[in-house]
């Protein structure tokens, strides 16, 4: 055994592992078609302020089970998820009023974690409660009771 722990049946793996990372993700493509240890250029940002203007971006035309027509737009930096958005045509529906409060809230929350995982925007409980409070469409829907009950845990630490 080496002082890393590795048998000396392991030891060309972990050798290769070390020495020539490239040759573990061209294998782990093409055995398990996806990535493995990628590149990411980590920054941290803090907000989606920072986000540019302008970004490249994928839609992405669905049905649902009722027939509803919904656009999935993802905003990519470098390749890489950051923003989801969801709409349909269908928003003046009552009903389908709350889904799309719902439907925002789940959006702006994946979109929060995508920064997080992307681009290394710290992540933060505030972050989460405003994106939360940004969502809610009218008093006493779901994001409007979730941010009014998680609220109540983000008070200052002693």
């Amino acid at each position: 055994m080496s002082e890393d722990g590795a048998c000396q049946s392991c030891r060309i793996i972990v050798d290769t592992i070390r020495d020539h990372p490239e040759r573990i993700r061209a294998l782990w493509l093409l055995h398990r078609n996806e990535p493995i240890l990628a590149n990411l250029e980590k920054r941290s940002i803090d907000s989606e302020a920072e986000l540019p203007d302008v970004l490249d971006g994928k839609r992405y035309r669905t049905v649902d089970r009722d027939r509803n027509k919904w656009y999935l737009s993802v905003s990519e930096v470098a390749g890489k998820p950051v923003e989801v958005f969801a709409s349909t045509a269908f928003d003046r529906d009552h009903e389908l009023q709350s889904r799309i409060s719902n439907l925002t809230t789940i959006t702006r929350l994946i979109s929060l974690i995508l920064r997080h995982i992307s681009l290394g925007e710290t992540l933060t409980f505030d972050k989460c409660l405003k994106q939360i409070q940004r969502s809610s469409r009218q008093k006493n829907d779901l994001p409007d009771m979730l941010y009014r009950v998680l609220s109540r845990y983000n008070l200052p630490r002693e």
